[in-house]
């Protein structure tokens, strides 16, 4: 795989300027190049020999352009509408930017609803008797955090208050972690991984890895065979160790 051609986090970038602190913070992590184009962020590859540029906005519409090609081969016809999702606490340059997205996919692009509103109707609340009822949706994803509470009555959804963070989730949980080792390699080995995007991909998906493993075991182990310069590098973390380096992300959920 080559890092600097692997983009990911589209969604962390769009709706957003190219100076915002959390782009800006992002960028240290990610192992594309981000580039300004009229304070825009915009992402650069290099193409069969040739750098190209794309708006986060294209890059989405590239993910969605798939969900459109796999939905019409499951259904064996074509789909035109779209209702598409977004996180409670975007804001209008945010959703704006979801919904082009979506038209530059060739979506006609019927509604722009929050996420826990889509996950409340995924789990077929709105179905369920028994009259009005209070619902508190807790939605931690990848890159965004959301909590909404919702009235539910005869199919209706009214949202009562919302909070969240745009920039917290899953991803912040494995920049601890890569931060983490990248530490321990320097005390052990004297060397920097940081100067090394390939070395830091590796690590950064063996952290992820490590993650999914503590959500049923206590410790996880992380083997990486010439991860940089020939080292090998073979370490574990437990899930204290996980929870303590996360814990003010965490208690921010709260």
């Amino acid at each position: 795989m080559n890092p600097n051609n692997t983009i990911f986090d589209a969604k962390r970038l769009i709706g957003r300027k190219f100076e915002d602190t959390t782009v800006q913070a992002d960028m240290k992590h990610w192992p594309f190049e981000v580039v300004s184009d009229g304070g825009k962020p915009k992402i650069k590859v290099s193409y069969k020999g040739e750098d190209k540029t794309f708006f986060p906005e294209e890059v989405s519409s590239m993910v969605l352009t798939k969900m459109k090609e796999t939905a019409e081969a499951y259904l064996g016809k074509t789909v035109q509408n779209a209702v598409i999702t977004v996180p409670a606490y975007f804001n209008d340059s945010q959703r704006q930017a979801t919904k082009d997205a979506g038209t530059i996919s060739g979506l006609n692009v019927l509604r722009i609803i929050n996420e826990p509103t889509a996950a409340a109707i995924a789990y077929g609340l709105d179905k369920k008797g028994g009259g009005e009822r209070n619902v508190l949706i807790f939605d931690l994803g990848g890159g965004t955090f959301d909590v909404s509470i919702l009235t539910i009555e005869d199919g209706i959804f009214e949202v009562k208050s919302t909070a969240g963070d745009t920039h917290l989730g899953g991803e912040d949980f494995d920049n601890r972690m890569v931060n983490h080792f990248v530490q321990e390699f320097k005390r052990k080995y004297k060397k920097d991984l940081t100067t090394n995007k390939r070395a830091l991909r590796r690590l950064r998906t063996a952290c992820e890895r490590a993650k999914r493993t503590l959500s049923s075991s206590t410790q996880a182990s992380i083997e990486i065979d010439s991860l940089f310069e020939g080292i090998d590098f073979y370490t574990s973390i437990t899930r204290a160790r996980f929870e303590e380096l996360n814990a003010d992300l965490f208690r921010s959920t709260m």
